[in-house]
């Protein structure tokens, strides 16, 4: 790192008069550099530089630290060092049944997809049962890589009921949204949903795609959207980075 960068971090003082500890006062410190002084991927100094810098210990570093990690403002690679952290997507999970191009397009971004299958095929028992058809009715399966500024995101597969939305299975989805070639297309709009979420750990699979190491962290998303009438009309399977994604929700008090 550059000398005039390094001086940001001497411009901080651990006060041991203060009844703060010293790894917060480290985090802090460290917090605001980063927020007001750093541009994502420049790197931050070692640990040994840090100590020197601060006037601390290693283990005093290596708290302030690992919370940054835990807070995803930094990120670090193996034999590389510890750099800053590109800020997380945000992505509305409850209270609105927008999809992920909407939303990304919401916030100035332009979502791209990469589509790895579409096509027909008869429904699985946990298709069927999501979207209300018999098993091996003919649904609409479309498995995209969504990505963002370049970053592969979202790794996600759409099943919808084949004879609501024939048209779908001609359809370019590198670019356009499928909620709003339901809506303008295919004059289905979507009135109601339901969105499980948990935490699971990358496939080999789900990481070669997503540009991640296997047993990584994902957000899983599992959702089934509904007509007016009731009648569901997708059901989705859903990875998200865990790293570079992140999910509002917004509450009413009732």
């Amino acid at each position: 790192m550059a000398e005039s960068r390094e001086a940001l971090f001497t411009e901080y003082k651990i006060d041991s008069t203060k009844p703060v500890p010293f790894h917060t006062q480290v985090y802090q410190a460290l917090e605001n550099i980063i927020s007001t002084s750093l541009q994502p991927g420049d790197q931050l100094p070692g640990e040994p530089r840090l100590c020197d810098l601060f006037g601390v210990s290693r283990t005093v570093i290596r708290q302030a630290l690992d919370q940054l990690l835990r807070d995803g403002l930094i990120v670090r690679i193996m034999g590389k060092g510890t750099f800053v952290a590109e800020p997380k997507i945000n992505e509305a999970l409850i209270g609105r049944l927008t999809g992920f191009h909407e939303n990304m397009v919401e916030q100035g971004y332009t979502p791209v997809s990469r589509v790895l299958q579409q096509k027909i095929i008869p429904a699985s028992t946990k298709v069927a049962r999501n979207l209300n058809l018999a098993v091996n009715t003919a649904v609409i399966a479309i498995e995209r890589l969504r990505f963002v500024k370049g970053i592969p995101i979202q790794l996600v597969t759409s099943y919808l009921p084949y004879a609501l939305c024939e048209p779908v299975l001609q359809a370019d989805f590198t670019q356009q949204s499928l909620y709003g070639y339901l809506r303008e297309i295919c004059h289905l709009r979507i009135a109601s949903g339901k969105r499980m979420i948990e935490a699971v750990l990358a496939t080999e699979e789900e990481a070669a795609l997503l540009a991640i190491s296997p047993g990584a962290p994902l957000i899983l998303i599992d959702s089934v959207s509904f007509l007016e009438n009731g009648t569901a009309l997708e059901y989705f399977h859903a990875v998200h980075r865990s790293d570079r994604a992140r999910f509002e929700v917004n509450l009413l008090r009732v």
